[in-house]
């Protein structure tokens, strides 16, 4: 019956992951940069498929902290000409190939001079990288080493349809109420064009996550969750949230880079210690003893803010392979096909999920008496998993008689030792992610024990 239970659960994920990385496929096909209409059209996909996202917008030029929000970019169209006519560097045919926030070009130029403005990675022949030029006026294109390699002498024709204006930064927010106001937040980015574990797999995960956490009943913390442009969407959102975020967020989360099926990783805070951390890591262990812990000074992403001094929010960043470390980063390799995959997206939304489950249950357990319990004379009742008939307890349980394993299976043995063991860390000091880290078994298998020990009234939530 157990195991028809983990397989059936473990369809429900495969399924998840399945409709997620369909969900991805709808997103790939915008163009998108840190402004403009293709972060909008970016945004109401993910708030046609959750309702409760609301579409926010910060005007051009205003003062960001330290920054300002740059204008609005409009891109229609971007190619070279080569002087056999031949059309290479096609916008339309891969996003990648035009360097974001490109200004308007339209003008004959030679070999010499072009190349100043192309783009290309020798290592990876085949793929085009990507390039940005968000906050200084510039102009380019990106290309394959293979096809740089094949560019003759002579005049070629640039052609760049865009143009600035003062427009807005939008930025998309759901906020979820729980019974508390202390907050977990969750933040993805939503700016680069056809990168899909570097890009995509961020929001599209967290839409479904999003749409879970709406589902959950009783929830105990309410929720933040935002979908930004990289560095300028999380400051800018800072500088209009980050008082009252300071004050109530208690765990925080920045997704990226989650939906490839490689190890995963983990980047911690600034201090590191905070509830984010300790649950990351916890689950973690039990999802991949082998995940990879990063550095703070390997940070790279919109951690960079939420945990900036002045800020800083207890959050840390969750991710399959890390951004900057895998051969498919900001390359047209990065795609849907060979790298992000439903199974990827299965096991991450399981491993964000276990982590707010975690989140949602922990709390701090204290005895309610002074030394041992005699438990003989509270008719003790054990965990019954085999059908087997209920016993009561012998008091010193942890040296088990032949007469007692005639009587009990080793569900049983195990639930009797576990219980008792858990019972010893409640003391108001360790929360259940302490004890069982104490117990070296995964929180969630903590379920029963405490059940166990609030029934017979030996412990109480602190």
């Amino acid at each position: 019956m157990l195991k028809k239970k983990i397989k059936s659960k473990n369809n429900l994920y495969d399924q998840k992951g399945l409709e997620i990385h369909n969900f991805s496929k709808k997103l790939w096909k915008i163009h998108r940069s840190i402004t403009g209409p293709g972060v909008r059209q970016s945004l109401s996909l993910i708030k046609k498929k959750c309702e409760k996202v609301q579409i926010k917008s910060i005007k051009s030029e205003t003062k960001v902290f330290d920054w300002k929000i740059p204008r609005e970019w409009i891109i229609n169209d971007a190619y070279i000409l080569t002087p056999n006519n031949k059309k290479i560097c096609n916008f339309k045919s891969n996003f990648l190939h035009l360097v974001s926030y490109s200004e308007p070009t339209n003008k004959y130029i030679d070999l010499k001079n072009l190349k100043k403005h192309l783009h290309t990675i020798k290592k990876r022949p085949k793929a085009i990288p990507y390039n940005t030029s968000y906050y200084k006026k510039n102009w380019g294109f990106c290309i394959s080493y293979n096809e740089f390699k094949k560019l003759k002498n002579g005049k070629y024709f640039v052609k760049i349809d865009s143009k600035f204006k003062k427009g807005e930064l939008n930025y998309g927010e759901l906020l979820i109420e729980g019974k508390s106001k202390k907050e977990i937040f969750i933040s993805t980015y939503i700016c680069h064009p056809n990168l899909a574990n570097n890009e995509i797999s961020g929001p599209a995960l967290l839409t479904f996550i999003a749409d879970w956490i709406l589902k959950m009943k009783n929830r105990r913390y309410s929720y933040r969750i935002v979908f930004v442009p990289e560095t300028i969407g999380s400051i800018a959102y800072l500088s209009k949230n980050y008082k009252g975020m300071k004050k109530n967020t208690i765990a925080g989360y920045n997704l990226t880079c989650i939906g490839d099926s490689r190890e995963y990783s983990y980047m911690p805070s600034r201090n590191g210690d905070h509830l984010s951390d300790k649950a990351a890591k916890h689950v973690l262990k039990y999802i991949d003893r082998n995940y990879k812990t990063y550095s703070w000074l390997e940070r790279g992403s919109d951690e960079r803010q939420y945990c900036s001094p002045g800020i800083d929010l207890p959050l840390c960043v969750i991710m399959r392979s890390k951004y900057g470390t895998y051969p498919e980063y900001h390359t047209s390799d990065d795609n849907l096909k060979d790298v992000v995959t439903p199974k990827g997206f299965s096991g991450s939304f399981k491993l964000i999920k276990l982590i707010i489950e975690a989140i949602e249950n922990n709390y701090m357990p204290k005895a309610t008496i002074i030394g041992e319990p005699f438990l003989s004379k509270r008719n003790f009742i054990y965990n019954k998993l085999n059908d087997k008939k209920n016993i009561k307890i012998d008091q010193k349980f942890f040296h088990v008689t032949d007469s007692m394993k005639k009587n009990i299976n080793r569900n049983e043995i195990f639930f009797q030792r576990k219980l008792m063991h858990c019972f010893w860390w409640c003391d108001g000091k360790h929360d259940l992610f302490d004890i069982a880290d104490k117990l070296n078994i995964p929180i969630w298998e903590l379920d029963d024990v405490l059940k166990e020990l609030i029934r017979q009234k030996l412990i109480k939530k602190k």
